[in-house]
């Protein structure tokens, strides 16, 4: 490998999940670390812990200079960024290139074009892929409202530097679009820096497919099959599953087909994600963004097709080509994930740091957990609430249904409150086995059991 030494720019479950591909490679792994982590289970882990700054992650994972003093300093020729943080910031891909440093992801240039949405949906329509009907920006409330008019009711109000379901809104009627136009702009100035917005129409009976692919530097691009993440709260991921169940099998290769040809429109090189609405009730599918960087469910897409794409992401830096070609996918069996998280589902999901006390992950046939915690980890304040992933894998989605109902049912931690009675009862709720969800259904299913006084969304 062209790699040798890799500085971990990430915390928590990906660092650990990282650390481990580094090592199964014969990689060293440097892990970054806030005052906050340096007795994390990462820290214990890589080759090295080097101490970036203090818990805020604006004074630590957020600072591009201090990664990149930390790489430097202890002799990393590469830098993975994970998710979330500076995974998606050109910028950090910028630095790494000036500074000699191998970034473990897409190029530059391939980020800040995914990045902006309102540049992603005209480079998708421009190669043929379906985009929802909607707008460019919109400046006033009488562009947005007559956009609204053109494509209809309910409509979508959408930031377009967005993600992480930050300066998003449904909105119902011309009424209430001024309003929700300056809540959006707010929202996203604040998120990044950037208050454009632009309109899609809303589809109601939507599910969340997103296809994972691959590309190198050689010019090859693949994909491994799709997962469909409908099961959102706050537009936020809850669980994950592939392959999609639900979806026309037209529309599937559709997709596949489609993300394939935007990533190498773009000469796509890494792990990335493109993402799609499917309409239930009329079997189409529109692209939505891409996703410049490993996912958090990218184990069900591990557990389906046997490939290690955190490996594969770091031979591709190292200037490997793809060790095989779209033909010899196989995808085999369900898997299915679930994101535990430090959360208190009946106090409207209040995070809840603190130290762990017990803590006994499931195990088994088909069962894999992914996770940074043990009993004695305190869970700190100043980070997403992310615990651990449980993901299973079957011969079939019953299979996988039934071992994720055991493995929750027998996954035991106390000292904090975590979301994984509530996974426990979604998950075996008939609809979601029967299939009968949308990217609404668990925020519909938590208003209908606050009451009627709740009021809306």
């Amino acid at each position: 490998m062209a790699v040798s030494r890799v500085l971990v720019a990430n915390r928590g479950e990906i660092a650990v999940r990282i650390i481990r591909a580094c090592h199964a490679l014969g990689v060293e792994a440097v892990v970054a670390v806030s005052e906050a982590d340096r007795d994390s289970l990462p820290a214990r882990l890589a080759n090295r812990a080097v101490c970036i700054g203090p818990p805020p992650p604006r004074e630590s994972y957020l600072r591009i200079e201090a990664l990149i003093a930390a790489a430097q300093g202890t002799g990393c020729d590469a830098l993975h960024p994970g998710y979330g943080f500076l995974a998606e910031a050109p910028e950090l891909a910028n630095a790494c290139a000036a500074h000699g440093l191998t970034f473990v992801g897409p190029r530059a240039d391939s980020i800040r074009q995914m990045g902006h949405k309102l540049a992603a949906r005209a480079l998708a329509a421009e190669h043929g892929i379906p985009t929802a009907p909607g707008s460019a920006r919109v400046r006033t409330a009488a562009e947005a409202a007559a956009v609204a008019q053109e494509i209809g009711f309910p409509v979508i109000v959408k930031a377009a530097a967005g993600g992480g379901g930050r300066g998003i809104k449904v909105v119902e009627d011309a009424a209430a679009l001024g309003g929700v136009l300056e809540i959006a702009a707010a929202e996203a100035r604040a998120a990044f820096g950037d208050d454009a917005l632009y309109l899609e129409r809303y589809v109601a009976h939507a599910r969340h497919v997103e296809v994972q692919v691959l590309g190198d530097r050689h010019g090859q691009v693949i994909h491994l099959g799709e997962r469909d993440c409908s099961l959102q709260r706050r537009y936020q991921k809850i669980v994950e599953e592939g392959p999609a169940a639900f979806v026309a099998d037209a529309a599937r290769e559709g997709m596949r087909a489609a993300a394939v040809r935007l990533a190498a429109a773009i000469g796509y090189e890494s792990a990335g994600t493109v993402e799609f609405l499917y309409d239930q009730d009329t079997e189409a599918y529109y692209f939505l963004e891409m996703n410049t960087r490993i996912q958090v469910e990218h184990p069900v897409t591990e557990l389906i097709t046997g490939a290690d794409l955190v490996q594969a992401q770091l031979r591709i830096a190292g200037g490997e080509p793809l060790p095989f070609a779209q033909d010899a996918v196989r995808l085999v069996g369900h898997a299915i994930e679930c994101r535990i998280t430090a959360e208190s589902a009946p106090h409207g999901f209040r995070p809840c740091p603190g130290t762990i006390t017990r803590w006994s992950a499931p195990s088994g046939p088909g069962v894999r957990v992914d996770t940074h915690c043990y009993a004695g980890y305190t869970v700190p304040r100043y980070y997403d609430s992310l615990l651990a992933k449980l993901i299973v894998h079957g011969a079939d989605r019953a299979q996988a249904l039934a071992r994720l109902r055991m493995a929750l049912a027998t996954f035991d931690v106390g000292g904090i409150d975590t979301t994984i009675s509530f996974l426990h009862a979604l998950v075996g709720d008939p609809a979601f086995v029967a299939g009968q969800v949308n990217t609404r259904w668990v925020e519909e299913k938590l208003a209908a059991a606050r009451g009627p006084r709740a009021g809306g969304h």
